[in-house]
């Protein structure tokens, strides 16, 4: 059989589903449920959408899960997943259920679990509500969506019906598409008495990837869930808070801004945790994942949306500027700046979209 090695597993695909491109979501996943571990007596992990089994894998293997449950509503998987977690030597539990009937039995039962992941195609929204039903509190929910083309602004309508939100296209999209999950799952929780707290947040090749702990409510909600501001005119961008999205225009224009939202507008990572988790990769050698770990600790607490240089370049009638010598040039003038991972070619920065462009053009 040709079987496929990710980590330190070894396993076979055959008809399950798995996607190579997305090992960086299982390895940040896998550093996290570790760091969890070595901070708490045991480590439990329900995954819901198993595929082939390779994160359940991973997680008794790579981060010393004491128990995993491995579930996939595909009963024709089951030969291949079997083969793969009987590795665990019982370890494990195997079921082929759907997801939601997974998380109403755990919570029947009481059963709850320090890490649920859920690694679903296309819209995450059905399970926003269920999910939280099977996670302990303090612990970690790990959600998928891979519904672009909704969370980017491009059918509002959709992301509306499906995230109790209205999505709007503009170059920062892809963040709000983090964000728009992000505070789906904040709603659905609070509904619940509880909160959601971003760990990390990543988004590659059209999948979007949250990881949150769950807590009791003890914050102000409504600081952190609210409204983004673009204005199509001058390439603006604020945030705007429930009690004044009357007053919603952009002050260089004067027009009004095009609105998105709720949203979490809150951070999209946690610095402490990730830094934990840098510091377990530098162990692993693993040099890619320090390097991505590190820049994501770079734009946490930035403001929740980007500027690109190609916008920058267009707006400024101007030849693209380099990224980091606008960087630089941002940081000498006094203004927090940074690369993000969401767009290669993008700044996160407290200087407004004006302020970025006058910098840009004496570069």
């Amino acid at each position: 059989m040709n079987r496929r090695q990710e980590g330190q597993v070894t396993f076979e695909v055959r008809n399950a589903f798995y996607r190579s491109t997305s090992q960086t979501a299982r390895d940040l996943g896998v550093l996290a449920a570790a760091v969890y571990r070595q901070n708490h007596p045991s480590l439990r992990v329900l995954d819901a959408m198993a595929g082939c089994g390779v994160r359940s894998l991973r997680y008794a293997v790579e981060s010393k899960a004491d128990w995993v449950w491995a579930n996939d509503a595909n009963p024709e998987v089951a030969p291949v997943l079997s083969l793969n977690l009987a590795q665990l030597n019982g370890c494990f539990q195997l079921t082929h259920w759907p997801a939601k009937r997974l998380f109403a039995d755990c919570y029947q039962r009481q059963d709850f679990y320090d890490l649920v992941d859920i690694d679903s195609f296309g819209r995450a929204s059905p399970f926003l509500g269920a999910c939280l039903q099977a996670t302990k509190l303090g612990g970690f929910i790990y959600l998928t969506g891979t519904d672009s083309r909704t969370v980017a602004g491009h059918d509002p309508d959709a992301c509306l019906g499906h995230y109790g939100t209205y999505g709007r296209s503009h170059p920062a999209a892809h963040e709000q598409g983090l964000r728009i999950l992000i505070g789906s799952l904040q709603q659905q929780a609070i509904m619940q008495g509880l909160v959601i707290e971003p760990v990390f947040s990543l988004f590659q090749g059209q999948i979007y990837r949250v990881m949150v702990r769950l807590a009791k409510a003890q914050i102000s909600f409504a600081d952190l869930y609210g409204f983004l501001g673009y204005c199509h005119q001058c390439g603006h961008y604020q945030t705007v808070g429930w009690r004044y999205l009357s007053q919603a225009t952009c002050p260089d224009c004067s027009l009004p801004l095009t609105l998105s939202g709720p949203m979490w507008l809150g951070p999209l990572h946690d610095p402490p945790f990730l830094a934990w988790m840098t510091e377990l990769a530098q162990v692993w050698h693993w040099p890619q994942r320090v390097d991505l770990l590190e820049l994501m600790q770079a734009e946490a607490g930035l403001p929740p949306y980007f500027y690109t240089v190609g916008e920058l370049g267009k707006r400024g009638q101007m030849d693209i500027p380099k990224r980091d010598r606008i960087i630089q040039a941002l940081k000498q003038a006094g203004y927090r700046a940074s690369k993000t991972h969401i767009n290669p070619q993008a700044i996160k920065t407290t200087a407004t979209f004006k302020e970025c462009l006058q910098i840009a053009r004496r570069q």
